[in-house]
């Protein structure tokens, strides 16, 4: 029996949105693992705001899919558990990110974003680390302290790296038919 059209064109929606996102999260993976001989400087942050200012909740979906493949490529070992929630943070900062404002705006604002997210990677880090070795607040602290130097190269990476979100994101826009979360004001 043939599908309904109506749910044929839904069926098709949703394979070329599992395509879409599959191939968005294997690009978070791979990006992640290109910059591996760079300690703390890739760029997922980039990528996860540009996803979200486009994707909005199913920029999840990308996110997850890296999550889990760098969970199963690390073999799922304690290091990977705060992957399950420090880059949900990020995506919760990217959906923070006001609605179509100036392009500038935009730009700095995601910067900014994606610059605190790898400032502050350590201290995100850190309940799960106290939770997993029992560390308490004092030792927690020397932990953060200790990992410091490597959270500025991170914050700075990110800040660097920060120009391709807004080109990212306006390549997706037009790709999905969609008007871009920022808008241009023109001087008449």
């Amino acid at each position: 029996m043939a599908p309904v059209k109506g749910n044929r064109k839904r069926y098709i929606n949703h394979i070329r949105e599992l395509v879409i996102f599959s191939m968005l999260g294997t690009l978070l993976y791979i990006a992640d693992a290109f910059m591996d001989w760079a300690p703390n400087v890739h760029f997922l942050a980039p990528l996860i705001i540009a996803y979200t200012l486009v994707y909005r909740v199913k920029a999840l979906i990308p996110i997850y899919l890296y999550v889990f493949l760098i969970g199963l490529y690390g073999t799922f070992n304690m290091w990977w558990l705060p992957y399950l929630y420090i880059w949900t943070i990020l995506w919760g900062l990217a959906m923070l990110i006001p609605r179509r404002l100036h392009v500038g705006i935009t730009t700095v604002i995601c910067s900014v974003v994606a610059g605190l997210h790898g400032f502050l990677f350590g201290i995100l880090y850190a309940p799960a680390e106290a939770l997993m070795f029992g560390l308490d607040f004092k030792a927690t602290l020397a932990w953060i302290a200790s990992g410091f130097v490597f959270d500025m190269i991170h914050g700075c990476a990110n800040l660097a790296v920060s120009v391709i979100i807004i080109p990212l994101a306006t390549i997706l826009c037009r790709l999905e038919h969609l008007p871009p979360p920022y808008k241009n004001i023109k001087k008449i």
